[in-house]
């Protein structure tokens, strides 16, 4: 027998991370950019994710559990304000926060409300500079050093420039801890959550600007090969323009959808009238907001 040391397997981390900021700073697409995989819908539009939506990166001896939010905005209406919350309620109890902003973009009085309610050594993400200039990234990076927090990573969530840095950034602030998902889990959504986020994401696509803040999509019915959802609107001139004409509007969304979808399955999209659900707080419950 010898005195020396049993040898210990290698230590595991992992922990949670959530992604704050503005609408449109791309915190969606980062979030997929970082798991190589596609698990929060992303439009050109603000306000697309509504909901908090979890994906997960799998390395060795490593897990992050990644908590991506609505874009935190001054709100309008009960459905604002409940994404807002939604948005603030995940910066809290987590190992490590991440606020976007967008290098295009002067960092702003919205941007400032988002970074002061951080801890601070909460992560300041320069993000979309593949679209700034050398000097858009020095300025944005020069005025959040004015903010005092704890690191800053520009990144583009496109190219994925800077975010593998950001990334080991982050392993390194986990505490050891099992893992929380099995390795073959990337994200946490139901299927009939993203079923219809994807049909969702296809409205943002298709429709015009006013339109699709005014629509939600929830499934009804989910028996594969058949899936029914539900396409809800607020006024009956809108239910048109969903449609289209001749069906136009509604079968290019279904066919963009199912494209994402299972092979095989059918996409029954049904377009309904719920007049004022943004405000209707029952409603929103029942859509999940």
């Amino acid at each position: 027998m010898t005195n020396e040391p049993a040898k210990t397997a290698a230590t595991f981390r992992s922990g949670f991370v959530t992604l704050v900021g503005r609408p449109n700073v791309g915190k969606s697409t980062l979030l997929n950019k970082i798991l190589g995989e596609k698990v929060s819908i992303v439009s050109d539009k603000p306000q697309t994710t509504r909901s908090q939506v979890r994906g997960v990166l799998h390395r060795k001896d490593l897990q992050l559990v990644f908590m991506d939010t609505p874009g935190i905005h001054k709100p309008r209406g009960p459905l604002g304000k409940r994404l807002n919350e939604s948005a603030e309620s995940t910066i809290g109890d987590v190992d490590a926060v991440c606020v976007l902003v967008d290098a295009t973009m002067p960092i702003g009085p919205g941007d400032k409300w988002v970074i002061e309610r951080c801890p601070s050594d909460a992560i300041l993400v320069v993000n979309k500079i593949d679209n700034a200039s050398p000097e858009e990234i020095l300025r944005q990076l020069g005025t959040a050093g004015s903010f005092d927090l704890g690191s800053y990573f520009p990144v583009s969530a496109v190219t994925g420039d800077g975010v593998e840095d950001l990334v080991q950034h982050l392993a390194s602030r986990m505490p050891p801890g099992p893992p929380y998902y099995p390795e073959d889990m990337v994200s946490d959504a139901a299927d009939a959550f993203w079923v219809a986020e994807l049909v969702r994401e296809q409205l943002l696509r298709v429709l015009r600007d006013e339109i699709p803040h005014s629509i939600a999509t929830r499934v009804t019915e989910m028996e594969w090969p058949h899936v029914r959802c539900e396409i809800l609107v607020e006024r009956d001139s809108q239910k048109g323009i969903v449609i289209g004409k001749k069906g136009a509007v509604i079968k290019q969304v279904g066919i963009g959808a199912r494209e994402q979808l299972r092979e095989g399955t059918y996409l029954d999209l049904q377009v309904k009238v719920a007049k004022n659900w943004q405000t209707e707080v029952s409603l929103l419950e029942r859509l999940g907001y």
